[in-house]
């Protein structure tokens, strides 16, 4: 299916980092939530960003998205520094991005089709056959193809979390915020929507930043990849296509700063208290 969009193409060549935060800073009246923040998160990679409650990880989401401008620094995608521009330029960067929300945020007045499809109608380019079409190929992705008739209200969390994935790859993004994806989950359906992230990451090639409090999660996505052949997640292993997994980065926030950065063995292998009270 087409998907003609007024897009912006990359300022920067194929090494470009997909998302590239430098020295940021940011101050809420006299509090200060973020100092000197600074990573970056290569095309079709991932990020898992950690830390506890209040620590800055969905004010930094914001700012990737142009919602926030930080007080200094730069919000680089695809090699653009957002903090500058308009926000009218900075409506076409968002087109690239798709975000889960916090517990789904489905529209609970609309239909999972109206929902899934809310988005593509803003784009005001495509038809209804087109848009139909689209919204069955994602929720099909997803396995909620027999709820397209349905209300959120019908829906168990797992479902309407995974409603809220569909939405935000219909209009195939290049990049993908999640925000706490698995929150109130049980352990069960929360492995279903990793699974969910994976599988997305790995067959549509999307850029993946998840903000989450559980290392669980980000585990689960630098542990495992999704193949085509098998139509299944398998152990991430080297020369099995593993690349975005094996190469997944941590970042752990604590008092608006970057406490960790690193990769799941660096991680893993720390014996630095404050990082064991979130892998134990």
């Amino acid at each position: 299916m087409g998907t003609s969009r007024d897009i912006p193409t990359a300022a920067g060549g194929p090494g470009t980092p997909a998302i590239a935060l430098r020295n940021v800073a940011l101050s809420f009246d006299a509090k200060r939530v973020l100092r000197d923040v600074s990573f970056e998160v290569p095309r079709a990679g991932t990020l898992v960003l950690l830390g506890v409650s209040g620590s800055g990880k969905s004010v930094l989401l914001k700012l990737m998205l142009g919602l926030l401008k930080p007080d200094c620094g730069e919000v680089r995608v695809d090699g653009e520094d957002l903090v500058p521009l308009p926000e009218t330029e900075i409506n076409a960067f968002r087109r690239r991005m798709g975000i889960v929300f916090q517990e789904g945020a489905l529209f609970d007045s609309l239909s999972v089709y109206e929902n899934v499809s809310y988005r593509l109608r803003e784009d005001h380019k495509r038809e209804e056959e087109e848009i139909r079409e689209r919204v069955q190929q994602v929720l099909g992705f997803v396995d909620m193809g027999d709820a397209i008739d349905k209300m959120p209200a019908e829906l168990s969390g797992g479902m309407r979390r995974r409603v809220a994935i569909a939405r935000a790859i219909a209009s195939q993004p290049s990049i993908m915020l999640y925000d706490s994806p698995t929150a109130g989950l049980d352990p069960v359906t929360a492995n279903t929507i990793n699974s969910l992230i994976v599988k997305s990451r790995d067959a549509q090639h999307v850029t993946s930043i998840i903000v989450t409090q559980r290392i669980q999660d980000g585990l689960m996505v630098s542990s495992f990849v999704f193949s085509a052949e098998k139509q299944r997640l398998v152990p991430a292993e080297a020369g099995n296509g593993a690349g975005a997994a094996l190469d997944t980065q941590f970042v752990l926030l604590r008092d608006g700063t970057v406490y960790f950065r690193g990769n799941r063995q660096e991680l893993l292998s720390s014996r630095e208290p404050y990082l064991r009270r979130f892998i134990e």
